[in-house]
């Protein structure tokens, strides 16, 4: 497997459990920080599972549930940054962590499919 996508959705994820922590702590949000960091982190652990496949399409299913993961962990974003929670520049950072994420997961799934 692609060690980038490893890389990459372990360390949007340590991202993702570090804005949580600054939404809990910081602006006493509880509710959608809660749902973010669930989609958020199992972005990297559908990713890991899938180092575990047990045949080429049990490792599409797992990449393609992290890739519905990133998609849920994007509209918790949006959602936050829409109702202020997040400024112009924390979501920009963030989002586009969350898109080549994605972009990198659609990619994998293409080749494994072909």
């Amino acid at each position: 497997m692609d060690a980038a996508i490893q890389d990459k959705s372990f360390q949007f994820a340590i991202r993702i459990v570090n804005l949580c922590k600054y939404l809990q702590q910081e602006q006493k949000e509880f509710i959608l920080s809660k749902q973010l960091v669930r989609s958020g982190t199992s972005i990297g652990a559908n990713v890991a599972e899938a180092q575990q496949a047990q045949s080429k399409p049990d490792f599409i299913h797992k990449m393609n549930i992290a890739l519905k993961e990133v998609c849920e962990t994007d509209y918790w974003l949006r959602l936050l940054y829409a109702t202020n929670y997040l400024t112009e520049k924390e979501y920009e950072s963030i989002i586009s962590d969350c898109t080549e994420t994605g972009k990198l997961l659609t990619a994998i799934v293409k080749s494994a499919k072909n």
